[in-house]
């Protein structure tokens, strides 16, 4: 597959909090809606469990956590979950964008997304690029990389309750370099829009029933 034939596009915004209850709160305050009763699970191999909401056909919002009922993994857990201090409160930390060839993508990115993972919670399973320091590309900016090995995708399982993604706002220093690396992996939606500002930030404008909300880090 030639770069100029991938195609890769947003999956799933990631919401790390110190807990599943205080992060499935803080998305509630935020959106003004409810993610109870709770869809979602645990990732045995990392040490962690989610919670899930859709914003809209094969998209969807996922709250994480480290989960303490499981055993510590032997490596770094995803989305820099370990790093000080990083799910100390519940915020908009990560994006994660599906594509149909996750070797090329990986590969034509001139950002290191990390090493291809094999994962899976129960039915579910996929591919997803994790660095082996845990940490996130380009402080959360560039997306982890998905490909999807089971069918449906998981947004179909989840009720909709009205929520989608307007804008997804990457502010960064160097704006037309990541930009340069999301059309790289095959990157091509109107909804990521890329600011130039001095700290690197991630921003997720949202319809909601409430009126158009906002989640941040």
């Amino acid at each position: 597959m030639t770069q100029a034939s991938l195609h890769t596009e947003p999956d799933h915004l990631v919401v790390t909090a110190p807990t599943l209850a205080s992060g499935m709160a803080w998305v509630q305050q935020q959106l003004g809606v409810s993610m109870a009763p709770r869809i979602g699970g645990q990732h045995a191999r990392l040490g962690t469990h989610n919670a899930l909401l859709s914003l809209g056909p094969g998209f969807y919002l996922e709250v994480i956590a480290i989960d303490p009922e499981a055993s510590a993994p032997a490596r770094p857990r995803w989305f820099g979950m370990d790093e000080p201090g990083a799910s100390a409160t519940p915020g908009l930390a990560h994006w994660v964008a599906r594509t149909d060839d996750i070797e090329a993508a990986v590969a034509a990115s001139p950002i290191a997304t990390g090493a291809i993972t094999p994962m899976s919670r129960g039915a579910l399973s996929w591919l997803i690029t994790i660095a082996a320091d845990g940490r996130l590309p380009c402080a959360g900016l560039m997306p982890s990389l998905i490909q999807w090995h089971s069918q449906p995708h998981p947004a179909s399982a989840l009720p909709d309750l009205g929520c989608r993604l307007l804008r997804l706002e990457l502010h960064h220093p160097a704006p037309a370099d990541l930009a340069a690396a999301l059309a790289a992996v095959g990157i091509d939606d109107a909804r990521v829009v890329l600011r130039e500002a001095r700290q690197s930030a991630i921003v997720a404008v949202l319809s909601t029933t409430q009126g158009e909300r906002v989640l941040a880090g």
